[in-house]
């Protein structure tokens, strides 16, 4: 299938010389999820700037549903929706107006009924005849997802949608999210909530220094680069490890009362059940046992810590 975003060898070098991207190539998948993940800095929103036509690439080029953003961007900015970080909007205009004046912007007709839609989907119902500048900043944030609603994108920029807001939003925000997706749209999200990445997206991309490190699938990057802990709890406190065991790499805790293994997720099995028989035969009990397995924010910050 083609893809509905096709970046390619995109770079952006400001008058300062900084180079915030270079040499993106990237692939986004029609009616994905695709969280876009890198520390502060890293090029996030200079990369959605530049698809969304706000900042102009200084190289490369990029494709919406086979609409260049350049040589056809009229087409190609229509197909888009922007839900930026900053909460700027016209403070003295009702939601309601400023909603609707946002879907003429990109020549589509009044549609009273899809306004309500999006509107009641956001809890803003109730406040679509209040003023932008009497609305708590959660509110606001509601107003801003309306108006990149508004005229119907295919394609959702979510830029740190829930940074700073309620529980409550954060909670609407991720149900219109799986809604969106279930109706086909796509949706692009940068977040500082890595754990709402690993809920809700398919695919992840790690961007660092202006450059793309990976993009993989969201359950195979974690199988692939995720790690496994398996803590044992002793019988009697270990004061210094056998050294038949030292080949294992344990880790005792501070008093001695356990040990940590850690795996790879792609070991076998077969190596717990040696590791067990080497503590039966050194001597060593244990009580309980337990097993973690590394988030998507372990993955994620080992690999920005390995790229500095």
């Amino acid at each position: 299938m083609q893809p509905i975003i096709s970046v390619s060898d995109l770079s952006k070098t400001y008058a300062t010389g900084f180079h915030a991207l270079k040499h993106i190539n990237l692939s986004i998948r029609r009616g994905e999820i695709f969280a876009l993940l890198g520390p502060n800095g890293a090029g996030k929103t200079t990369l959605i700037s530049i698809i969304c036509g706000i900042v102009k690439a200084s190289a490369g080029k990029v494709v919406v549903d086979g609409h260049d953003i350049v040589a056809d961007y009229r087409a190609a900015r229509t197909l888009i929706g922007l839900v930026p970080q900053e909460l700027t909007t016209d403070a003295f205009e009702t939601v309601w107006a400023t909603v609707s004046f946002s879907r003429g912007l990109f020549g589509r007709r009044a549609n009273p009924a899809h306004i309500e839609k999006v509107l009641r989907d956001l809890s803003l119902w109730d406040k679509r005849n209040n003023k932008i500048i009497t609305l708590s900043g959660g509110m606001k944030r509601r107003v801003l997802i309306a108006k990149a609603l508004s005229h119907e994108p295919q394609v959702l920029f979510l830029d740190e949608p829930t940074a700073g807001v309620d529980v409550e939003l954060r909670r609407d925000m991720w149900n219109l999210v799986r809604s969106l997706k279930s109706s086909g749209v796509t949706i692009i999200l940068t977040t500082h909530y890595i754990d709402e990445a690993e809920e809700m997206a398919d695919r992840i991309g790690v961007i660092n220094g202006g450059e793309i490190m990976l993009v993989e699938e969201k359950h195979e990057l974690m199988r692939k680069l995720g790690k496994k802990q398996l803590t044992l709890q002793l019988e009697r406190a270990l004061e210094t490890i056998p050294s038949q065991l030292l080949p294992w790499k344990l880790e005792p805790s501070p008093d001695g009362t356990e040990l940590t293994y850690t795996y790879d997720t792609q070991g076998e099995r077969s190596s717990i059940i040696a590791l067990l028989k080497d503590l039966n035969d050194s001597g060593i009990r244990f009580k309980d046992l337990q097993t973690t397995q590394s988030s998507l924010e372990d993955i994620f910050v080992s690999l920005v810590r390995k790229d500095q």
